[in-house]
Parts: structure tokens; C-alpha cells; sequence
């Protein structure tokens, strides 16, 4: 058996100010690095073998801090493009709450949470899914059917991507499953790389 955590960043400075981050490199809040330590003690009981990061600094800066709460300063560190967060295009700086004023609660939720909702400039989820997922197929899945734990920080998007796939949320679902900063979700996978287990190891509110 082996495990899979995943791991949204924690809260980052751009989350705390309600703004559209997406492929902005931005550092975590306190608060963040706060959410990052409780991330670590919600896992410290698996051995990992190997992280996952993407390259946003948010999400390397909640790995670095687990690694030092956890003490896995040894285990590589493998950080692709393909586990960065969705690019929202235009929407990117912008406050979410006066973007939600300005075209209404409709079309604010399927901007933020819809599937394949356009943005000019930027990416659907769909689009993530796309990128996300055959690097999961690719690379991650292999070292689980191979006996190793992974650990996985990443992004909201990113991560809603991976677990719509792992399990099987339908399209007109997926805008009711967000995730928290700083939450942790737990996969066990058996040597076929089937899931036999998945658990929340956290609940925060989501940002």
C-alpha cells in the first residue's frame, strides 16, 4: 500500500486580500505558514518518499515548511508547471468580491468553479485537467504502484483537477468541490494503483 497527500498551499498573501492569483508568484501570508505547519501535523504520520510541487513559490514555500516540521530535508523534490495553479487570464489581481458585485453570483461561480467556463486570456478547469492529470498518469501514479509516498503541494484548481479524476466527480458537479488552504487530503492505492482508502485530514474555509 501507499499514500497519497495532497496538499492546497497555504493561505497566500494575494488569498488574504481576495484577489485572483493564478500564475502570480506569490509568497504565503503568516497565516499561510501557520496553515502549512497544521498541514504537517495532519500527515506526520506517513513516511514520504518523494514530493510533488508546482513551480509557484507558494506552493515550494508550504513544502519547505512541512519538510521542516516533518524532517524530509532528504526525500526529492520534483516541481513541474504542470501542478501550477489555473491561469485566469484577465481576471488575475483582481478582488473576487467586487468582480462577484460587478456580474452577479451566477456568473462569478462559474468563472471561479465552473468546468469549462471561459475566461479571456486564461485557462478553464478543463484545461487543467488536461495538463494535471496525464502528468498524475505519468509520473506520480508510477511511484505509488511502486510502494512510494507522495506527497503533493499544489494549488486549488490543480488539486480540484486531480480529485475530480481520482474520484470520478461528474462535470456539473465539480463547482461544489472546493478546497481549503492548508487542506489535506489522504489516498491509499494498492500495488495496481486502484484507491482502496481516502480520508480529509483537514477542513479550513476555502479562500
Amino acid at each position: 500500500m501507499a499514500y497519497l497527500a495532497l496538499v492546497r498551499h497555504g493561505e497566500s498573501v494575494w488569498n488574504a486580500k481576495g484577489l485572483w492569483t493564478g500564475w502570480t508568484d506569490v509568497d504565503l501570508s503568516d497565516k499561510g505558514r501557520q496553515e502549512a505547519r497544521e498541514a504537517a501535523e495532519q500527515v506526520k504520520s506517513i513516511k514520504f518518499d518523494i514530493c510533488y510541487t508546482s513551480v509557484l513559490k507558494r506552493a515550494i514555500q508550504t513544502w519547505e515548511v512541512i519538510k521542516d516540521e516533518l524532517d524530509l530535508q532528504n526525500i526529492p523534490v520534483i516541481a513541474d508547471k504542470a501542478l501550477n495553479e489555473r491561469n485566469y487570464g484577465i481576471l488575475t489581481g483582481q478582488n473576487k468580491w467586487n468582480i462577484k458585485e460587478q456580474f452577479g453570483e451566477n456568473q462569478f461561480t462559474k468563472w471561479r468553479r465552473g468546468w469549462d467556463e471561459p475566461i479571456q486570456d486564461g485557462e478553464t478547469l478543463k484545461d487543467v485537467y488536461e495538463r494535471v492529470v496525464p502528468y498524475f498518469q505519468e509520473h506520480i501514479l508510477v511511484d505509488l504502484k511502486n510502494g512510494k509516498n507522495v506527497l503533493v503541494s499544489a494549488h486549488g484548481n490543480s488539486l480540484r483537477a486531480l480529485v475530480k479524476y481520482l474520484d470520478n466527480i461528474p462535470d456539473d458537479q465539480i463547482s461544489k468541490f472546493e478546497l481549503a488552504t492548508g487542506q489535506v487530503y489522504v489516498y491509499q492505492f494498492d500495488d495496481q494503483g486502484e484507491i482502496t482508502s481516502r480520508e480529509i485530514k483537514s477542513t479550513q474555509r476555502p479562500a
